[in-house]
């Protein structure tokens, strides 16, 4: 039976606590984090849910952490800059759609269920999307709609969306997410491979034609399609 979580098992004790959480939080600001509604909802937000108990102690650090199948939980400060740059670029009118490409832990789906009305997420390996949509269920984040596939072609079925979020870094941004981004919405994505990656932002002028802005240096596990 499923077990929803508890305002304990949310706010977490010692170095999953509220007060650890607020000192992350603190550090994001520092390092330029000015968005009031991302930093809120990421204190809001248990990270420590989100990895194997074994890793919950560093929960709150600002790095990244390995959730298994050579994959990570991203570096909280990238997942504050990323959402922050997808709210800036997208419309502020509802309903607002976002589109997450690699579910991963489930983490950046989360944060971003409290501040759009639906997100749509699709993930490639099986159990890490098991193990996520069993935190959705237990944190009852009923916003938040998931999928195992290929996200090297979008979820079109809800299309068209005013913002997509990449999580994994292709060399070539598939077109198929071009296509089904909101001509007043924003892509954010990093690109590139081993010789460097740089998160981006892609939305559309007046005249729709698409518009390229360099965000950040990053380092993203690769993106890769197909179905695990």
């Amino acid at each position: 039976m499923l077990r929803y979580l508890t305002e304990k098992d949310i706010s977490g004790v010692g170095m999953t606590s509220q007060r650890t959480r607020d000192r992350l939080i603190e550090r994001l600001r520092d390092k330029g984090i000015d968005d009031e509604r991302v930093l809120q909802q990421m204190r809001r937000t248990p990270r420590h849910l989100f990895m194997d108990e074994a890793m919950a102690s560093r929960a709150y650090e600002d790095t990244a952490l390995p959730i298994g199948h050579g994959q990570t939980i991203s570096q909280p400060f990238v997942v504050a800059r990323m959402t922050a740059a997808l709210l800036e670029g997208m419309p502020t009118e509802p309903p607002l759609r976002v589109l997450e490409i690699g579910t991963g832990s489930g983490y950046q789906a989360a944060v971003l269920a409290g501040l759009v009305d639906e997100v749509y997420t699709i993930e490639r390996i099986g159990p890490l999307l098991t193990r996520a949509r069993e935190r959705f269920r237990q944190l009852r984040l009923r916003n938040v709609h998931c999928r195992h596939d290929d996200g090297t072609a979008g979820w079109p079925a809800h299309a068209p969306y005013q913002g997509i979020l990449v999580t994994a870094a292709p060399e070539r941004v598939p077109q198929a997410l071009f296509e089904q981004l909101d001509p007043a919405g924003c892509l954010v994505v990093p690109v590139g491979g081993a010789g460097g990656q740089e998160l981006v932002r892609y939305r559309y002028d007046g005249d729709g034609r698409l518009q390229r802005q360099f965000l950040d240096l990053v380092s993203f596990v690769p993106f890769v399609g197909g179905r695990d």
